[in-house]
């Protein structure tokens, strides 16, 4: 039976949060276990709390933690016994895990993937792919988030391909609409890094590459894929996160200044509840690393009970979908782009 494994002492809210949002997850899924790694008593404890079928919960017990105070490359190395570095060697020696999931260091998290568990062959970098809520009521896959700051086109090209094979996976997307994250729609818009990505991923075989977006359209456009550099895409994750609590704030806000605004707020409730929704970054779970030779995903590190459920679902349906079969697929006869990142 497949095995997800869930860095269960990772994240601000560990482990009883994490531990909430994976014993969750088990009755949302059929056939699947899950694996914590972490202190069994810390564990043991917060499972105590829950009704769940033990045969689909193992507990593999740790004594270090690999905190956001940690240089990641030193700690991956140092704490083996670490419950992030043991859950990342269990998802690459053992056949039956298929994912892990982890709201610990992002750093760790990317360093231990890449270091434990290798990339696909053929990969240049791996990215973090996070879905942003769209207009559409479903997500925009933003690649690359933050894992690579500084990218040759070759790179971008590539996180085109990945996260396309992301969206098909386990999104089910057919033929996912690419587009290229820029300071404008204009083909010749933008630096000499995206002229040249632009004209890759008109290139790159495999995807249906739309041209260049902007900001707006990571929720308001008809993409199902926007590609960006490390650095840029980051701080379009961060306003457009920023964006959404500041709409419901102030919603909040303007309802409770008077009586007569709390009576309208019972007419509005239905769309308001609507509008939370569709801003609502919980039910998207955490970022895929795309381009490793299992799948990983980093929750947030303030993730509380019910992002942790999602991303553990993200597991089992890019595994069960078939990701990293589907991008070693799609990466071949791009070795094109191996070339030009030389």
């Amino acid at each position: 039976m497949l095995k997800i494994v869930v860095d269960a002492m990772g994240g601000d809210n560990a482990p009883a949060e994490i531990v909430k949002g994976a014993v969750e997850a088990l009755a949302k899924r059929d056939n699947f276990k899950l694996v914590l790694t972490g202190d069994e008593n810390l564990v043991g404890h917060e499972l105590s709390k829950y009704d769940f079928d033990a045969d689909r919960v193992e507990v593999v017990h740790c004594t270090q933690v690999i905190t956001g105070d940690d240089v990641p490359t030193q700690a991956v190395r140092a704490k083996r016994d670490s419950s992030l570095v043991v859950g990342l060697r269990l998802l690459k020696e053992d056949d039956a895990v298929g994912g892990f999931v982890s709201a610990g260091s992002t750093g760790a998290v990317l360093t231990g993937g890449i270091m434990l568990v290798g990339r696909i062959k053929g990969v240049m970098r791996p990215a973090l792919c996070p879905g942003v809520p769209n207009v559409r009521g479903g997500a925009t896959l933003l690649c690359d988030c933050g894992a690579n700051a500084e990218c040759k086109p070759a790179y971008l090209a590539q996180f085109g391909i990945m996260a396309s094979a992301y969206a098909k996976a386990a999104y089910h997307i057919e033929t996912p609409r690419v587009g290229l994250l820029n300071n404008g729609t204009e083909a010749h818009k933008g630096d000499p890094l995206h002229q040249e990505a632009y004209a890759l991923l008109k290139e790159t075989k495999g995807i249906d590459f739309v041209g260049n977006i902007e900001g707006r359209d990571l929720m308001f456009g008809d993409i199902d894929v926007a590609v960006a550099d490390g650095f840029s895409g980051n701080i379009a994750l961060k306003a457009v996160e920023g964006c959404g609590k500041t709409v419901a704030t102030i919603l909040q806000q303007e309802f409770r200044r008077s009586a007569g605004r709390k009576l309208s707020y019972l007419f509005a409730k239905k769309p308001i509840r609507a509008l939370r929704s569709i801003l609502d970054y919980d039910r998207f779970g955490g970022s895929v690393f795309l381009g490793l030779k299992k799948v990983v995903v980093k929750c947030h590190g303030e993730a509380k009970a019910r992002p942790v459920t999602a991303s553990v679902l993200q597991a089992v349906d890019a595994y069960r979908g078939g990701l990293i079969q589907t991008i070693a697929g799609m990466l071949e006869g791009t070795e094109f782009l191996e070339e030009r990142s030389e």
